[in-house]
């Protein structure tokens, strides 16, 4: 009866012929108008029954500072308010994914909180911890403790793929009303519109803000999703909503589980979409697939002979459409994991294989609190490198000596260096290591005006600056 069910709520609900999985429907059956009362009264009951339990409200605080609003009198004293403690509560859902208590919710849920509070479906409370989270993804993992009791859990990924025209419900907290139910069916696949990383799932089942995190399921109650957004000029339900594809989620889960972070393997190699010009030019047939245009030296993609000017045209025999579908498919992907790619040099289509992996720390940031009589005292430099750079929400491709954070009141403070700026070059000497720069702010003259060339937000600029004595 189970493989039934989709057929029959289709017919019975939507009040005409069904479209399911071939799998589903036996080829014999003929598709009719449901012709008897006990057909009519079909619901997804059963499926919410089933799923429901499974699905979490998530509540976060979070204590910021603000400023209080001066008196005429405080003015006219010069008197200053101190600021007050402003507790801010959001909400959002989660969906259990291990009985020991293993929760997926999105980041943008419990971004910046200093408590999370998981409520269950029968209204038990728990507090709750972050084990890993990704704002590239909008993924996050929880943790509550349950004392041994095994929870219900809802299986991620479904034993057949997602289709376009599929029944989909979608259970989640909307405007904190409590737990809640709507249906639709998925309206797209593969939105690449939606994040940097993302290939999203596309429904018209209503979702709204208090949503986020909670579940997109199937008919046969499997975690096909995540919802994470919608698409609306108001804020509400619009009929657009998107969901976080149970693969990457699965990925995210086992990652965090294990290694105690989201991990999102790369090829090191810095793509971009092929629009319908640059399709013409390389001789392809239609604007598809992600065009490789910096390599980095030693990576992955460098290790499998991919050049400046390849196009990928499908990782592992899935299809990529742009630089943000590429991104998806290596995210799903385990890291030192091999896997194959097509690509196009010069008119042709070949495959390589590519062993994925994680940008790493080369070289070591080397970090250093710059102290002494010069013009950078009070500076906090690294090395950068890809995976200091992923880190700090930096591009991860580049390169030198970046500066950290500079401590107010200092030299590096008045001499207008700020966090984010990358030296390129002091006194015309090129910047290539913390150690070397370091080495040089002692071997120049404290009173000289040193010309130190500074690359911010990609734009380069000479600071010409001096040593000054921190102000007390």
């Amino acid at each position: 009866m189970k493989n039934w069910l989709p057929y029959l709520l289709g017919t019975a609900l939507l009040g005409g012929p069904a479209i399911a999985h071939a799998q589903q429907v036996p080829a014999d059956v003929t598709r009719v108008v449901p012709s008897s009362q006990s057909q009519v009264q079909l619901s997804y009951s059963p499926v919410v029954k089933q799923t429901a339990p499974a699905v979490v409200n998530v509540f976060t605080s979070r204590t910021v500072k603000t400023r209080a609003r001066s008196s005429f009198f405080d003015q006219m004293f010069g008197m200053q308010r101190a600021p007050r403690d402003r507790v801010e509560s959001s909400l959002g859902s989660g969906v259990i994914v291990r009985s020991n208590g293993i929760i997926v919710t999105n980041a943008h849920v419990v971004k910046g909180a200093d408590e999370l509070k998981v409520v269950l479906s029968d209204r038990r409370e728990f507090e709750a911890k972050v084990v890993a989270q990704d704002e590239e993804t909008d993924l996050a993992i929880l943790r509550i403790d349950t004392e041994g009791e095994l929870m219900p859990t809802l299986r991620v990924g479904a034993d057949s793929e997602p289709e376009i025209g599929d029944i989909v419900l979608a259970i989640g907290n909307p405007f904190g009303v409590g737990q809640t139910v709507t249906s639709g069916i998925i309206s797209a696949l593969g939105r690449t519109n939606v994040s940097d990383i993302s290939s999203a799932i596309q429904t018209d089942a209503a979702v709204n803000p208090g949503n986020s995190g909670g579940a997109l399921v199937n008919l046969n109650g499997e975690l096909i999703g995540v919802n994470t957004a919608i698409f609306s000029r108001s804020g509400g339900s619009n009929g657009i909503g998107f969901a976080i594809p149970s693969e990457l989620v699965e990925r995210a889960i086992d990652s965090a589980l294990s290694e105690g972070r989201i991990v999102r393997p790369w090829i090191g190699a810095r793509t971009n979409g092929v629009d319908a010009t640059m399709a013409a030019a390389l001789g392809l047939d239609r604007a598809r697939g992600a065009v490789i245009n910096e390599i980095l030296k030693g990576g992955p993609a460098d290790k499998a002979g991919l050049d400046k000017g390849d196009v990928i045209l499908s990782v592992a025999g899935a299809d990529i459409n742009d630089d943000s579908g590429l991104r998806f498919k290596l995210a799903t992907l385990r890291r030192n994991e091999t896997t194959s790619i097509d690509y196009v040099r010069d008119g042709k289509t070949r495959t390589t294989n590519v062993r994925v992996d994680t940008p790493q720390e080369t070289p070591k940031r080397d970090e250093r609190d710059l102290e002494g009589v010069h013009p950078f005292n009070g500076a906090v430099i690294v090395n950068m490198s890809p995976a200091l750079g992923e880190e700090l929400g930096f591009d991860p491709y580049l390169t030198g000596v970046m500066v950290l954070k500079v401590r107010r009141g200092s030299a590096a403070n008045y001499n207008r260096l700020r966090p984010g700026d990358l030296i390129l070059e002091v006194n015309d000497s090129p910047i290539t290591s913390t150690r070397q720069l370091e080495s040089i702010l002692f071997s120049e003259s404290v009173d000289a005006v040193w010309d130190v060339q500074v690359d911010r937000d990609g734009r380069i600029g000479v600071l010409p600056i001096r040593y000054l004595p921190p102000q007390e």
